[in-house]
């Protein structure tokens, strides 16, 4: 796993079932202004192949070695990340999510960072922004996702005025977008593997990092790479409930990290009976918030220009928050009762 000098970054990319963006990705990082004899791009496909690998090459005008495919059964990013990192030689290791279309100073703009702010044996952890790609036709809904702390926290660091120099905090380490020093990441043995494949590895592997080498996370708005990820209100709650399913595995195997996380020890009993109690009583005003949540998705976005428009955005963000709540704690409820992860989530997500 040690790294040979002359490359400066391996980028690392899982993938699973989304060839198109998988080869939008590729191409946009054929294209940086970095040459590209000067960093490697590892994408790791998690399950069926499909033939990716030529379709890839195809898209990509680097040295052939610096593109390397490799297939495994089905075991999560976290397990396909550590896997590609057996093979990584960059000195700087860049995560990217398969629909990402980077900037062509994305790499740049990484390594540049990285040589200003680690050193003396302290990683920095640089996340890059990630705005949301703006589809055709949008909606309220989509633009909720962009412009509020839905989904990430890209709203508040760039309306922060101190967003180059605050430490973020590891919950702010995602790895759709974000550079670490290889050597910080071999030393602490790469990414952990809950139980559940979805979610908090990225978060967990920065609190690591930060109890070990006292690393900071800084943001670099200048490291761009689009999200090209369209949410549905049907998805975006089942994320929700997947992460909470996800969250008592987590907890279970991480759960310094967990509690700082949460703010709570889902490990407690008491936090069990409150999940229970929460589920059950919140389950008939879920319900009623369900209908009006999907309608966002029905309403332009322009309904919200004019003066109030940030006011208008907020209004609905709020009023989401005890829905989103609702699901993630049902997730974490089938955890503790041993329930099998539901594909659609909850039962009153099929109901509605």
């Amino acid at each position: 796993m040690g790294g040979v000098s002359h490359i400066d970054a391996t980028v690392l990319i899982p993938t699973c079932g989304r060839a198109d963006k998988i080869r939008q990705c590729v191409r946009l990082l054929g294209q940086q202004t970095v040459d590209t004899s000067r960093f490697e791009v590892l994408v790791g496909v998690d399950g069926l192949d499909a033939g990716i690998e030529p379709m890839l090459r195809e898209f990509w005008v680097g040295p052939r070695n610096h593109l390397r495919v490799r297939t495994f059964s089905r075991r999560g990013q976290a397990g396909v990340r550590n896997a590609l990192l057996e093979e990584a030689r960059g000195e700087t290791l860049i995560f990217l999510n398969d629909d990402m279309r980077p900037e062509p100073a994305l790499i740049e703009a990484h390594l540049s960072a990285q040589r200003q702010l680690s050193g003396d044996g302290r990683p920095t952890i640089v996340v890059g922004d990630s705005p949301w790609i703006v589809h055709e036709v949008d909606r309220m809904f989509d633009l909720l996702v962009r412009e509020t702390s839905m989904i990430f926290f890209y709203d508040r660091m760039r309306a922060a005025p101190d967003a180059w120099e605050r430490d973020w905090g590891f919950r702010h380490a995602w790895m759709l977008n974000l550079s670490i020093p290889a050597w910080a990441v071999y030393e602490v043995g790469g990414l952990s593997e809950f139980p559940s494949t979805y979610g908090f590895e990225d978060d967990e592997l920065a609190w690591r990092l930060r109890e070990r080498f006292g690393s900071q996370v800084r943001y670099r708005p200048d490291a761009v790479a689009w999200h090209d990820h369209r949410y549905e209100p049907a998805s975006y709650l089942e994320r929700e409930y997947r992460l909470g399913y996800a969250a008592l595995g987590f907890a279970q195997a991480a759960p310094a990290c967990a509690c700082e996380l949460f703010g709570r020890d889902l490990l407690d009993e008491m936090e069990g009976a409150y999940t229970r109690q929460f589920v059950e009583r919140e389950r008939v005003g879920a319900q009623r918030a369900l209908g009006p949540f999907r309608q966002l998705a029905q309403m332009p976005a322009s309904f919200a220009e004019g003066p109030f428009a940030r006011e208008l955005i907020e209004v609905c963000y709020s009023q989401h928050v005890p829905l989103k709540r609702w699901f993630w704690r049902s997730g974490l409820l089938d955890a503790l009762v041993g329930a099998e992860q539901r594909e659609r989530g909850p039962q009153l997500m099929q109901a509605a």
